[in-house]
């Protein structure tokens, strides 16, 4: 029971130490280069063309940008979009947090902006980006957008959630069946805990799975909520899985041995080549992180765009010819989406273990990686 609560604190504190690591990595939290005043008739031509545009999305006879709407579906705002297109959307306004070097900190809503047709203290927002109409301005935008904003409530759900588990644990112990929200996490968390940290790491496994449990469910629960037509495609958001990659190539190289690093700066083979092996070895530190950036931001952001054009046909053709068969493939797409977003979170977490396991076991004479059997037969 020790055990099991020693985990879950670590599990909830490397939860909270990735989310801190996401908003520092963020593109929101970057200082706003001095921007030049704009002229008064460019001004007035840039929001003549704005009401334009605005007009024509809502002309019933105009084309439907299905690029813009897919973009939109996928890219971080300042408003939480529920439904809705104009005058008669739904959204919730969310928290605009701004640093200043000579107004101070200011907090206020986002609706000051009214979807970036208004100014509002000096700012206005272009393409969810905010930009100060001083030009000898500089500030830090720390702004609650909508991806931070569901890290948050998934943050929140994970405690909750892991928090009754917990109890459940102490109020009924480990040696009852498990009932409710246990029967459906304890398959999960077994499954990384032996499937994945065991089979990849191996010894001393134990001490990696309280990582490994948090990458996997932050991973399958953004993974699930960006499937919602609301939800927002975190998991689809490059900082985001950015902030993963970095962690795990920082958890992977501080708990090298000397056998991973020797392999690195004085690799087995002639010294001949190692001006060339050395460099690719060194690279190759930065590249298995990158690749696990790319494959999960990749993933799931082509699904997203996938769906969405697949809709847009029906009003691309604006046919009722093409309703059934667009729809059929969207179906066929976000029933495969639901395997995808388990997929990745596995996939994510399983080469995580793996690299962990590269970076800690014994290697031989030779190079050769040695498993526990090996130990067992050595020892005989």
């Amino acid at each position: 029971m020790t055990s099991k609560i020693n985990t879950y604190k670590r599990f909830t504190s490397i939860f909270l130490l990735i989310f801190s690591l996401f908003i520092g990595f963020s593109n929101n939290l970057s200082a706003s280069e001095p921007q030049e005043h704009e002229a008064d008739a460019n001004h007035h031509d840039t929001a003549h063309a704005a009401s334009s545009a605005h007009a024509k999305v809502h002309d019933p006879n105009a084309p439907v940008d299905i690029t813009a709407i897919a973009l939109e579906h996928v890219a971080d705002s300042h408003s939480w979009h529920l439904w809705g297109e104009g005058e008669g959307s739904v959204a919730l306004p969310l928290p605009v947090i701004l640093y200043s070097s000579t107004k101070g900190l200011q907090l206020f809503s986002s609706a000051k902006f009214e979807h970036g047709h208004a100014s509002y203290n000096g700012y206005r927002l272009e393409e969810e980006k905010i930009i100060s109409e001083d030009a000898t301005e500089s500030f830090y935008d720390v702004s609650i957008t909508k991806n931070v904003a569901q890290m948050l409530f998934s943050a929140i759900l994970i405690f909750v959630l892991f928090t009754s588990i917990a109890k459940s644990y102490k109020s009924y112990g480990v040696t009852s069946a498990p009932r409710g929200k246990q029967s459906f996490f304890e398959p999960l968390i077994t499954f990384v805990r032996d499937d994945i940290a065991k089979g990849n790491i191996g010894h001393g496994s134990e001490k990696y799975v309280p990582y490994l449990l948090t990458v996997f469910f932050m991973i399958l629960i953004n993974n699930v909520f960006g499937m919602i037509p609301i939800g927002a495609n975190l998991t689809g958001n490059i900082a985001f899985t950015l902030v993963l990659s970095v962690a795990t190539m920082i958890v992977t190289n501080i708990n090298g041995n000397k056998n991973y690093w020797s392999h690195i700066f004085l690799p087995h083979a002639p010294k001949a080549i190692w001006p060339i092996l050395i460099p690719i070895e060194i690279v190759g530190i930065l590249t298995k992180p990158f690749a696990l950036m790319i494959r999960l931001f990749a993933n799931m952001t082509a699904g997203h765009i996938i769906v969405i054009s697949l809709i847009g046909l029906i009003f691309v053709f604006k046919s009722i010819y093409i309703a059934p068969v667009s729809i059929a493939f969207a179906l066929f797409i976000d029933v495969l989406e639901c395997l995808v977003a388990f997929l990745q979170a596995y996939v994510f977490t399983m080469l995580t273990a793996l690299f962990i396991g590269s970076a800690v076991a014994d290697h031989n004479e030779d190079g050769a990686q040695t498993t526990d059997d090996d130990h067992v037969t050595s020892g005989h």
